[in-house]
């Protein structure tokens, strides 16, 4: 009995590589070094054993090593597990982009989303990835948000970057600068809202969230005079989302919201563009931030930084957004199901209501 109990307390976590020319095994290793995590998830890398020796060997760390199994439903509870995505020697080429190194990103991330979709792991935490290796037939995406959303089916996915302070949610996300004007429309910025109200409830466990809308232009438009968008796009969305209960304020111009410490009032942020969200985060929280994929019926997280080539093989990669990703993902998962639960047992007491009513 007591087993079980431990087993189902447990989530089950799915890690994939990333590129294996840059820093996501030493991430990888370094996080799963610590025993304390096997008290709490299983752990599955899928990625190969003999690039994780390589890895292990070039970094000098000694005391560790990969339990290895066929197949994620064999994982050891309390040991950090691989699975062999691929058998054949690989050439590592450190700090360098490849294209074999892209395949096996791909090859990871497909065996991952193949047992997300067949229930043996819980969520997934991404090593980073190189988006220009990695394009082929099987990944014709900007990047991991864009790939998830399409294998799962997402309708409203909302890229939402997670440190301790902030949650920014960015609204057009992977596109260049020039397109982002045109594909701003009122339905898009709501619907981006209404995916942030439901994320930081459900996944999140705020009761009533508070969330902050940016700006396009400079200084919100200045009424009008370096742009309108504020009054005829962004603002409409902003009433709306508050006409259906959601707790949403602004347009506020970025540089004041953020000089000014605007931020910590508000447990999220949507920001218009990629980098309007991404450089206020990653400068508070760049070895220490989280992407997560709001939106999706499973769980993804990342850390927030990249491959990191120009630290490859060195020894010198923190492990700890990486470490956050983990953790936030367990988070999640647990808050959802506390979350489903709390609101199937209120519609089982509504449900009772209504019958006692009609009889």
């Amino acid at each position: 009995m007591e087993q079980a109990v431990e087993k189902e307390r447990r989530v089950r976590v799915g890690i994939t590589h990333g590129d294996v020319n840059g820093i996501g095994y030493e991430v990888i290793i370094k996080t799963l070094q610590d025993q304390r995590l096997m008290e709490l998830y299983t752990l599955v890398v899928y990625g190969s054993s003999k690039v994780a020796s390589y890895h292990r060997k070039v970094l000098n760390i000694n005391e560790f090593a990969f339990n290895l199994v066929k197949k994620a439903e064999q994982a050891h509870p309390r040991r950090p597990n691989i699975v062999n995505i691929h058998d054949e020697e690989i050439k590592i080429d450190l700090g360098k982009s490849t294209a074999i190194a892209g395949e096996l990103s791909l090859l990871s991330l497909e065996a991952a989303c193949d047992d997300l979709l067949k229930n043996n792991i819980d969520v997934v935490v991404t090593a980073p990835i190189n988006k220009k290796n990695i394009q082929s037939p099987g990944f014709a995406f900007p990047g991991h948000t864009e790939y998830f959303a399409q294998k799962f089916h997402a309708e409203n996915p909302l890229m939402l970057m997670v440190n301790n302070v902030l949650r920014i949610g960015v609204v057009t996300g992977h596109i260049p600068l020039c397109k982002v004007q045109e594909a701003l429309t009122e339905e898009l910025i709501l619907k981006k809202i209404q995916a942030m109200n439901f994320s930081l409830m459900r996944d999140f466990g705020i009761v009533k969230p508070r969330i902050a809308v940016l700006s396009l232009n400079p200084h919100a438009g200045d009424d009008g005079l370096l742009g309108l968008d504020e009054k005829t796009v962004i603002r409409p969305a902003i009433d709306k989302a508050y006409d259906q209960n959601i707790l949403a304020f602004g347009p506020f111009p970025s540089d004041g919201f953020f000089g000014a410490g605007s931020f910590k009032n508000f447990d999220g942020i949507l920001a218009m563009y990629h980098d309007q969200g991404m450089v206020p985060f990653k400068l508070m929280s760049f070895d220490e931030g989280v992407n997560f994929t709001a939106g999706l019926s499973v769980v993804r997280t990342s850390p927030a930084h990249g491959t990191a080539y120009e630290l490859a093989g060195k020894n010198t990669a923190s492990p700890e957004a990486f470490r956050n990703a983990l953790y936030l993902a367990g988070d999640i998962f647990m808050h959802r199901l506390e979350y489903d639960e709390l609101h199937a047992n209120q519609l089982k007491i509504t449900g009772s209501q209504s019958d006692n009513n009609r009889s």
